[in-house]
């Protein structure tokens, strides 16, 4: 929890308070670099994480997908992208603990698993939790009204 909330956005505030100031020619000189490896990097932890079965690999692989998205956003060079950037990064810094509190904390203490196939039937014992769980994976996915 703590390198998804904390850590990952180390990277983030080191891109905007040294690497992009320091360095703003060398930044808008690797830019395209950065940004095809970004993509190339979101198009493989997205194809990656449609195939897990694990519940907290799936979270991970969703996490780097959120980083890609952030550095193609710093690295855009326009005001947008960076105030982008930095909306994304501090949503993602507020979902992704959550998910993998409840993935880790709550689901893998009353199953002993997190194995996704092994959570069927989780609304009729866990009701609340699996409402507010699904309020978590759907911010974690993007949906309309929501940061990521």
């Amino acid at each position: 929890m703590i390198l998804a909330g904390l850590i990952l956005k180390l990277a983030t505030y080191g891109f905007l308070r040294v690497l992009i100031p320091f360095l703003p020619e060398a930044t808008s000189y690797f830019s395209p670099l950065v940004q095809t490896i970004a993509v190339i990097t979101l198009i493989y932890s997205s194809l990656t994480t449609l195939r897990q079965t694990d519940f907290k690999v799936l979270v991970a692989y969703s996490s780097i997908a959120h980083m890609s998205v952030v550095v193609i956003a710093l690295f855009s060079n326009t005001v947008q992208g960076i105030e982008g950037g930095i909306l994304l990064s501090i949503a993602h810094g507020l979902v992704s603990p959550a998910m993998f509190f409840c993935v880790g904390g709550i689901l893998y203490d009353r199953y002993h698993t997190r194995v996704i196939r092994y959570y069927r039937g989780l609304t009729l014992y866990m009701p609340v939790f699996s409402a507010i769980f699904f309020l978590f994976i759907l911010g974690n996915m993007g949906t309309p009204l929501t940061v990521n």
